[in-house]
């Protein structure tokens, strides 16, 4: 009886082990920085108008993948559960029809009507990744109200961006590490002149 008893019990004990590992690992879905920052540049990029890593040949340009951890000889059920959950860990994707609209309308606001008001030092980079009028002094009086209303269709835009984001790739939970990535972003793809908020709320010129 001891022996039947035991061949029912190791199989609920292992099974119940598995459950709570597999439970550990997939709720630690980790934030795909580095996927998040190349997708971060791209967009970028284009809304300002420079494209400094072209395209591969053959194709559009795919997300970077780190490479897969070399497989150790042997069943590992430590392994197996893991890489399960590393297959669930999701990429950042700017693909969509939503997001590519929003960027669409983004760029042509940027090279056409905001592009001269950061060449000017009106308009900054704020540090949450919206665009902020810095100084409005530098702004003909006649064009004050319009350059306004521009930087709140973009601010709403730029909300709207992180958000699409997010939640496209089904983690809305990131929408504000997607923001700080874009923020930073922007700052980077800055040409030199324009005007960026640092952490502490400072303005410099890159």
């Amino acid at each position: 009886m001891g022996k039947l008893k035991s061949r029912f019990v190791f199989p609920s004990l292992l099974a119940s082990g598995l459950l709570v590992l597999g439970a550990c690992v997939t709720i630690n879905v980790y934030f795909p920085a580095a996927e998040a920052q190349e997708a971060a540049e791209e967009f970028v990029e284009k809304v300002i108008g420079e494209d400094l890593t072209p395209a591969p040949q053959g194709g559009e340009p795919q997300a970077w993948h780190p490479a897969p951890p070399a497989r150790e000889e042997g069943f590992s059920l430590l392994s197996l559960v893991i890489g399960t959950a590393h297959a669930q860990s999701a990429d950042i994707t700017i693909r969509t029809p939503a997001i590519q609209a929003i960027q669409d309308r983004m760029s042509a606001r940027f090279q056409s009507s905001l592009q001269p008001h950061f060449d000017s030092g009106a308009l900054g980079f704020g540090k949450d990744g919206r665009v902020v009028l810095r100084d409005a002094a530098k702004v003909g009086l006649k064009d004050r109200v319009a350059v306004t209303q521009l930087v709140a269709e973009e601010n709403r835009d730029r909300d709207a961006v992180y958000r699409e984001i997010a939640v496209a790739n089904g983690h809305p939970e990131w929408e504000a590490q997607i923001r700080e990535t874009f923020a930073k972003q922007w700052v980077a793809s800055a040409r030199a002149g324009w005007w960026y908020q640092a952490s502490d709320g400072s303005w410099k010129q890159k």
